[in-house]
């Protein structure tokens, strides 16, 4: 499947499109409606009424914003129209909800005469608490804006203007501090004159830059006084400057900045070469910018770089600012989004940026011990912090500024914003970038399974991971073609005809010629995938396995657990679910492997889950489950959880261990504060052990059938080197999390001194933090 049909299925797939309207009252019976509809609805009603400002009381109105578009300059599509926009739109929708909890109706205006925009969205005022414009083209943006903000009493934002500017205008700062140039002095080159740039100029002006050092550039070159008025609009006048220079290589000549908001390839690395000392480059195109920064570096290792994208350091993404915006916005009432927010969001994103990172954040990007500096000037898309000092500052400027209806309590405020906006969404994307940091190789033994296949181009075409997909290499490629996917980098083995199979099938044979196996046995076992992946691991000739899409679990995991083993330090395997819910995670084990594990196992599981915790950026808090409080019941099952609790805190005394505890206890601090203030837990338990695989299979299915969690699992934990059985059935996005979380396993592995086994044919022990 190409990119083009993947991205339609996505949109496809399920109900379409990526947003939906959620009941936030119940309504399950004859007095529920009464109240949600007649009679009762009136109440507020006329409240609203009499009151209008009731309306954020009584209504949604005051968590929602529009997001509206005419389609006139849609990403880089351009004039595509309102239609076609709305996928671009819904998923702004998306973003606004998942970064800051803000409601979102989508809104398509089917005119390109900038007065219908205005008056459309003039007549939504009593709906929405704020308005977000997107992709209007220029210079109708600038009146649209300008217009709407002087009419109404709610905030209008134009995100293609403003963002880059607020984004990029905390990493100029901090690149300037960095290298110890004054703001006021610095010489600036745009690439580009649209909104973005236009928008980001007067930003930088306001910041402290000197209009008349800013010297931008359109498709004819250098915006210069003697330009003809009608080769100008009036926002591009602002920035026309006497000089003799007239194309964008004479402008870059020992300038101090260039911010690129053009076009890939538009800047060459003579023309970097040319600029001054310790020059700043930020190239935002999307998807490929300017300049790459290693065309950069190759010509000047003393610049510091920014880019519009994920794959390297100094990331310039309007997540980092629109909903963080609207969100301070929102909560204060405020009437407009005046220059006072922008900068206060500017430079609350700026200080964020020198505050230490917790390893919790940096773990989301592969990353350790993460300083402010060169390669990180801005904070992570991904960093949660952002929100509660993005919103706070927002908010907090409203007052000042005098455009707020509410007052909030700063410390109160980001008390409510942690509540309202769990750290669990980012978590999968987190992997996955950390994933990509190091891609690993991954092997798959259902190579013919179309489902794999599709994952292995994807895992490909984002840099996950390396797939290694086992089968036949005819029926591989067949199936690739008839769904039109790309195997370009997927490496294919056929177990059938490999020339590792004598090496393989003499190494399994060492390892099981105790256990029954003869060579010639060993030699027919590798026609089973999953052995000679395993195999494959266990040599060292992949770094990680993923299987089970169409096998039962015992298929799965028996040929690993006989190949490959448990690690030595752990002495036991048990499986282990990472259950995302929307505003937290919990992990639970075991939930796969053991029947009935005794204390001593447990505190082994519980100490392997916390390491596997750690591994994904979270900090553990570890709940031995049972039906019984801290002694209330006394019986062997609950005095093996209250031994198990025991020898954990022994083993590692830094870990919270609490048990044992039944799961409402665990999990409801309340119950804690109340009945049990001498527990451990400050927080909710997240790492969840049961006393048996019944108790622990029960649940899980449970939280994920009824309680909307996100499954990624089984993750084996305990193995000799990284094995992940897939749930049967998976989809797509399950098998590449899966890889993802597979990639990081491995990596975590080789960061903790890690080695391959050695060639020998006889296993090695593998040291990890497991």
């Amino acid at each position: 499947m190409t990119k083009r049909e993947e991205a339609l299925e996505y949109h496809r797939q399920g109900r379409p499109g990526k947003i939906a309207v959620v009941p936030t009252k119940p309504l399950t019976n004859a007095r529920d409606l009464a109240l949600a509809y007649s009679p009762g609805v009136a109440e507020p009603c006329l409240e609203i009424k009499d009151t209008p400002e009731k309306a954020y009381e009584y209504t949604a109105k005051g968590n929602l914003v529009a997001v509206v578009t005419n389609g006139t300059a849609v990403l880089g599509l351009g004039n595509i129209g309102a239609l076609a926009g709305k996928p671009v739109m819904e998923g702004k929708g998306n973003l606004f909800k998942q970064f800051a909890d803000i409601d979102v109706f989508d809104l398509e205006v089917g005119s390109e005469t900038p007065d219908d925009v205005i008056r459309f969205c003039q007549l939504l005022e009593p709906t929405v608490g704020g308005i977000n414009l997107e992709d209007i083209k220029a210079p109708d943006c600038f009146y649209i804006e300008e217009t709407l903000r002087k009419t109404m009493s709610i905030p209008v934002f134009h995100d293609d203007q403003h963002g880059t500017a607020i984004i990029s205008g905390a990493a100029l700062l901090n690149a300037l501090e960095i290298i110890g140039k004054d703001i006021g002095e610095v010489t600036v080159v745009f690439s580009g004159a649209g909104a973005a740039a236009i928008s980001t100029a007067e930003h930088y002006v306001r910041l402290g830059v000197k209009r008349e050092n800013i010297l931008m550039c359109d498709r004819k070159g250098v915006i210069h006084a003697d330009r003809p008025a009608a080769e100008m609009d009036p926002y591009k006048a602002r920035f026309a400057v006497r000089t003799e220079r007239r194309t964008l290589e004479d402008a870059m000549r020992g300038a101090d900045v260039f911010v690129g908001l053009s076009i890939a390839g538009a800047v060459t690395p003579e023309m970097v070469a040319s600029m001054a000392p310790k020059p700043i480059v930020f190239a935002l195109a999307n998807p490929v910018p300017e300049i790459l920064p290693e065309e950069v570096r190759a010509v000047r290792d003393d610049a510091i770089i920014a880019t519009g994208r994920s794959d390297y350091p100094n990331q310039v993404n309007n997540v980092l600012g629109f909903p963080f915006i609207f969100r301070g916005a929102l909560d204060v009432r405020a009437t407009e989004i005046n220059e006072e927010m922008k900068m206060a969001a500017t430079r609350a994103l700026a200080s964020l940026a020198k505050q230490d990172v917790p390893d919790t954040v940096a773990a989301l990007y592969g990353l350790r011990d993460v300083k402010f500096g060169p390669e990180y000037l801005i904070p992570f898309p991904f960093d949660h912090r952002a929100l509660l000092w993005v919103a706070p500052a927002v908010a907090w400027a409203a007052v000042a500024s005098g455009v707020a209806h509410e007052f909030v309590e700063i410390d109160l405020y980001r008390e409510q914003l942690e509540e309202r906006l769990g750290r669990a969404r980012g978590i999968m994307r987190g992997l996955i970038n950390r994933a990509m940091q190091q891609p690993r190789r991954v092997v798959f033994p259902e190579g013919e399974e179309p489902k794999v296949i599709r994952a292995a181009s994807i895992l490909v075409d984002e840099g996950i991971a390396e797939p290694v997909l086992l089968g036949n290499r005819a029926v591989i490629e067949e199936e690739a073609a008839r769904m039109n996917v790309s195997l370009a980098d997927v490496a294919i083995d056929d177990p059938a005809g490999s020339g590792r199979r004598e090496e393989y099938a003499h190494f399994l044979w060492q390892r099981r010629q105790r256990k029954g196996l003869s060579l010639d046995q060993a030699r027919r076992q590798l026609f089973n995938s999953n052995y000679f992946g395993s195999c494959m691991v266990a040599r060292g000739d992949a770094d990680a396995l993923v299987s089970g899409v169409n096998l039962h679990y015992p298929e799965t995991i028996r040929p690993a657990l006989q190949v490959i083993g448990a690690h030595p330090r752990a002495g036991i395997v048990s499986g282990m679910y990472m259950l995302v819910f929307a505003k937290h995670v919990v992990f639970c084990a075991d939930t796969t492997v053991n029947l009935d594990p005794t204390a001593e196992q447990l505190a082994q599981i519980g100490y392997a889950a916390s390491r596997i915790t750690r591994t994904m950026g979270i900090t553990p808090r570890i709940a031995m489950l049972s039906y019984s409080n801290f002694g209330s019941v006394r019986s062997p099952d609950t005095e093996k959880m209250a031994r198990a609790a025991q020898l954990l805190r022994e083993r590692d005394p830094s870990l919270v261990v609490e048990g044992e505890m039944q799961a409402d206890t665990a999990l409801d601090m309340r119950i804690i504060e109340r009945d049990y203030p001498f527990s451990a837990l400050a927080e909710a338990a997240n790492v969840l052990i049961f006393p048996n695989l019944g108790a622990g299979n029960i649940a899980y299915k449970l939280l994920i059938h009824l309680g909307g969690a996100t499954a990624i699992g089984p993750i084996l934990v305990g193995m000799r080197r990284p094995v992940h059985v897939l749930e049967r059935g998976a989809d797509v996005q399950d098998i590449v999390n899966m890889a993802a979380v597979a990639v990081v396993d491995a990596q975590e592995r080789s960061r903790s001194g890690s080695a391959a086994p050695a060639g020998n044919g006889q296993s090695q022990t593998v040291f990890s933090r497991l």
